[in-house]
């Protein structure tokens, strides 16, 4: 497929594999081909027939996206006289509320690495950015040094980074105190400075890996020595299970989901949290309002109607109150 009008790398090959799989469809359910199919053989490839290979609706949803972008494609490009996929219905999702980490949780969970030894101290300062920042994972594996930058706010140095994620969008974050100084105190560790984690571009990887048994001794070095996505989830994983977390938390999405619920509760605007998590649509940020039980729970006991009333057990409450309970 050409048509991958700014997407990434992974979904352009992503959608390319989709196409393949309607094209062979095609061939043998309908002895056609991609340039001569109609709506209704691509809505029961993208329907019934996806379903019957187990395909769940999410996953179908993108599926329709990588057709509907080649059709449109191919008739902007004069191949096709109109467009068989223009009508081509989405799948209906339900929106499945995202699990967070909770703050108890990630307490527990960031004081597990042995911040005394140099793995410690680097896994400790990426979770503290996963938290604090609510990064996707490839955004922080990405991260360079020199996409570190300081800046004044009211009359004082703060640390902010530069963040490139989906579709190679950046987006600039303020970095809290304490992933700063978790960052600060990596970055001075005598190990890092032993690594040769230098790129062609000037710049330096900024978490290192520090073991690759595929990569030779010598060639171990530069952009060889970026940590991967899959070490990050193994890492959470693995400090997760120490703490004794559930295993639906113990990834770092469930971080990145504390960050916009607690951010909901602190009557954060819906833009500014799409600004700070780079969602492409402010209603994906919308979802956290529907977690913000705290926020919830004080206009419900400040506004209520049984507050402002006397009912049969009235007396009952103020005394559970005043014994703090309540």
């Amino acid at each position: 497929m050409v048509a991958s009008r700014g997407r990434s790398q992974s979904t352009t090959n992503k959608y390319r594999g989709y196409l393949n799989k309607l094209q062979d469809y095609l061939a043998a359910e309908h002895d056609t081909c991609l340039l001569l199919a109609n709506t209704d053989q691509l809505e029961a490839f993208t329907g019934l027939w996806l379903h019957k290979q187990g395909v769940a609706p999410k996953s179908r949803h993108v599926v329709v996206a990588a057709v509907k972008n080649f059709y449109n494609w191919a008739r902007d490009k004069g191949l096709l006289s109109a467009d068989p996929a223009k009508r081509l219905p989405y799948p209906k999702i339900g929106r499945k509320l995202p699990r967070q980490l909770g703050l108890s949780n990630a307490e527990r969970l960031l004081m597990q690495p042995d911040i005394g030894t140099f793995s410690g101290l680097r896994d400790a300062a990426m979770l503290a950015l996963l938290m604090g920042c609510g990064m996707r994972v490839a955004g922080l594996t990405a991260l360079n040094q020199e996409d570190l930058f300081w800046f004044e706010y009211q009359g004082r140095q703060r640390l902010a980074l530069r963040v490139t994620e989906k579709g190679g969008h950046e987006r600039e974050l303020p970095v809290p105190h304490e992933a700063m100084l978790l960052l600060q105190a990596y970055l001075g560790h005598d190990e890092l400075l032993e690594v040769d984690r230098s790129l062609p571009s000037g710049g330096q990887v900024l978490f290192i890996s520090l073991r690759n048994r595929k990569v030779p001794e010598h060639e171990y070095v530069g952009e060889a020595r970026r940590l991967t996505e899959k070490s990050v989830w193994s890492m959470v994983q693995k400090y997760g299970e120490a703490a004794g977390l559930p295993d639906d938390v113990c990834h770092p999405h469930a971080m990145r989901h504390m960050l916009g619920a607690e951010m909901m509760e602190e009557d954060i605007s819906t833009l500014q949290i799409q600004a700070i998590l780079g969602h492409a649509d402010p209603k994906t940020s919308e979802i956290y309002a529907r977690i913000a039980r705290g926020k919830l729970t004080e206009v419900v006991d400040k506004a209520n109607s049984l507050r402002k009333i006397k009912t049969a057990v009235t007396p009952l409450v103020q005394e559970v109150k005043k014994g703090g309970v309540l």
